[in-house]
């Protein structure tokens, strides 16, 4: 028995990713970690249980399944097998690195065949990371600044002076002080550039500087609040309440 390959679904469709539930449910050594129904909801299921494989809506309300493969943080890149009921994207598809292109309603025998190509790829990502490390030779530099655009040419801004970014829509507000600055980025792309050591999500919509929290207050549901060392508060969720707790070194 293989090593059971870890698949999130993500389909705006209850009905869709039930039958696909059912479908790899066929399958030897496939363990669905996780669903979602939007592109927000799967970059939290990605975060939270970093799958090996996602099987990928493409048409989705608000954002499609391109959304999400833009999204993803490099450290985090499962493989990907898109389901859909359209086939004008299927070239779009394979230039973003797609494993497969499965038409709805999907074949048993065409979803086994998706599978085997993933776990042929998949025994080669063991070599491939062992290299990668090899030339890499220590740990990721991240940079001390961010370049932003402004109206009259390029802010250099220091991380250290960076409070806590908030998204909004495909835009984020940096707090910096008193100080708020707008950036078209996304917030997972933004998190690629962040030192994990200094910063951390505390929210899909939220990363906080790390040395500005000051204390963490426990709320009824699980959830807690963050409070910053100006007296801001913000809400930390239970998704990602253990790796912050970890980052601070906090025994709970």
């Amino acid at each position: 028995m293989s090593t059971p390959l870890r698949c999130l679904i993500v389909d705006d469709v209850q009905l869709a990713r039930d039958r696909l539930r059912r479908l790899l449910g066929m399958i030897e050594d496939i363990e669905i970690v996780g669903e979602a129904a939007n592109v927000t909801d799967a970059l939290e299921r990605v975060h939270e249980h970093a799958p090996e494989l996602i099987f990928l809506d493409i048409e989705m309300p608000e954002r499609d399944g391109f959304a999400l493969i833009a999204d993803l943080p490099e450290s985090l890149r499962p493989a990907v097998v898109f389901v859909t009921a359209y086939d004008q994207h299927a070239v779009r598809a394979f230039a973003a690195d797609a494993i497969d292109y499965l038409l709805k309603p999907v074949e048993p025998e065409r979803l086994k065949q998706a599978v085997e190509r993933v776990r042929a790829r998949r025994a080669q990502w063991s070599p491939q990371l062992v290299a990668q490390l090899q030339q890499l030779g220590g740990e990721t530099h991240y940079p001390d600044r961010l370049s932003l655009p402004v109206d009259h040419g390029i802010r250099l801004l220091a991380l250290d002076d960076i409070d806590w970014i908030e998204s909004a829509g495909n835009y984020l507000c940096i707090r910096t002080g008193n100080e708020t600055l707008i950036l078209r980025e996304t917030l997972t792309k933004m998190e690629t550039r962040l030192d994990p050591k200094r910063f951390a999500r505390i929210h899909r919509s939220r990363i906080v500087n790390l040395s500005r929290v000051a204390k963490l207050l426990p709320l009824y549901n699980g959830d807690h609040t963050v409070v910053l060392k100006d007296n801001t508060e913000l809400g930390l969720s239970r998704t990602y309440r253990d790796a912050l707790y970890r980052a601070l070194a906090i025994e709970h």
